[in-house]
């Protein structure tokens, strides 16, 4: 038996249809109180096919306390849904629907729905013993017609590579959202891509979006990393910072996600409870945070390998003393012996000083060193920082940031 499948997964075989042998993609959706599922299987389902098999598997799911109202409505979407799939037959593509309306409350949500998913995909493809690609998608989310395409040729032009992020982009103009909503969005986005390129600037090796419905992995890599977490919010960053480490992680930059700019209050942080507070804030300024923290990590990272020799660097006063709050000294003298290079040290240490850390020292540096800035200015002062020229208004900014993204 598989081991992977002996040891983490959480469910018995749940599709009974025999894989075909040419299973390359399945894509694993986690659905809880939608109404628009059919959208994001339209999108899926209009893509230009690649050349293996694709699947999609959708977990329709809801904690075992949740209210009449939210079961009703996974009912009712999934009695659609396999409707819609009855007219919408296609031998490159399948569907398959999973309902999981009684999750435990100590974990029910997104990410114990996409470990199901997830999961159910390990085990198609050990079936067939193929190591296949498992796609992370949104039932709120669209498509480039392309998608499938590109993520086949992506991971066979790039066969060392783990897993990888996709680039997304949220709409930011149209009629189906209040102004406010598409404002909201443009400046959340922005942030999102003003802390990755932050990262990038300081030359951090986990500058990378980590984004639940653009991301990408093979199974081999999903096992060894002992899979999705069950986190209700967050699942899809903690599930990353556990592949990034294995090295030659990637990016897809020929095809887009298009994530949905809604609010939510299924989950207590991400991208629709953004909205949610933007909503109940009523600012017209998104503040993020100050540009000076990417300064001093861009310092700490340079000055990173004098440690290798010595202990005397001289270091930003908000790095020092964040350094203090995590034992820094004991763990560096830990991985200095355990170190046989220079590059060796480094490499050791950012698996110690994480994505987690870093995040933890921005915060902290934000509370006690500097304070946060209006997403405006903030991202100008970052282009400027890395030698690119400002922008004039927001949306002109969001536009620069992608196109950094994708160069």
């Amino acid at each position: 038996m598989n081991y992977y499948l002996n040891r983490y997964a959480l469910r018995q075989q749940l599709i009974e249809t025999k894989p075909s042998e040419n299973l390359g993609l399945i894509v694993v959706i986690p659905c809880c109180n939608e109404t628009a599922l059919i959208t994001s299987l339209e999108s899926l389902f209009l893509c230009k096919k690649p050349i293996c098999i694709t699947e999609v598997i959708i977990v329709i799911n809801a904690s075992e306390i949740a209210e009449q109202s939210i079961i009703n409505q996974n009912l009712e979407t999934l009695k659609e849904a396999l409707l819609w799939s009855k007219t919408h037959t296609d031998d490159k593509i399948n569907f398959h629907f999973l309902e999981e309306n009684v999750l435990p409350k100590k974990h029910a949500g997104v990410g114990l729905a996409r470990k199901i998913g997830m999961d159910e995909a390990v085990r198609r493809f050990d079936s067939i013993n193929k190591d296949g690609i498992i796609v992370c998608f949104d039932a709120d989310s669209q498509c480039e017609p392309n998608y499938l395409v590109e993520i086949e040729k992506h991971f066979k032009n790039n066969p060392k590579t783990p897993a990888c992020s996709i680039h997304f982009e949220h709409p930011i103009n149209g009629n189906e959202f209040l102004p406010e909503i598409y404002d909201g969005i443009l400046q959340y986005e922005l942030h999102l891509r003003y802390y990755k390129n932050g990262l990038a600037y300081a030359g951090l090796p986990y500058a990378y979006h980590t984004i639940g419905s653009s991301m990408a992995v093979r199974s081999s890599s999903y096992q060894k990393q002992n899979g999705m977490n069950q986190r209700k919010a967050g699942e899809d960053f903690y599930f990353l910072q556990k592949l990034i480490p294995l090295g030659n992680f990637s990016e897809i930059k020929t095809t887009k996600v298009i994530p949905s700019p809604r609010v939510s209050d299924r989950v207590p942080f991400g991208t629709g409870k953004a909205m949610q507070n933007w909503l109940n804030d009523g600012s017209n300024q998104l503040k993020s945070y100050p540009p000076n923290v990417f300064k001093d990590l861009k310092m700490f990272n340079e000055l990173l390998p004098n440690y290798f020799t010595t202990d005397k660097v001289v270091l930003p006063t908000s790095i020092s003393s964040f350094l203090q709050t995590i034992d820094f000294e004991n763990n560096l003298t830990n991985i200095k012996k355990n170190s046989t290079s220079t590059s060796h040290f480094v490499k050791l240490f950012y698996n110690w000083f994480n994505a987690f850390k870093v995040l933890k020292y921005v915060h902290f540096a934000r509370d006690n060193y500097c304070a946060d800035v209006s997403i405006f200015d903030g991202a100008n002062i970052l282009l400027e920082m890395m030698n690119q020229e400002k922008q004039q208004n927001t949306k002109d900014l969001l536009l620069k940031y992608r196109a950094v993204d994708l160069s």
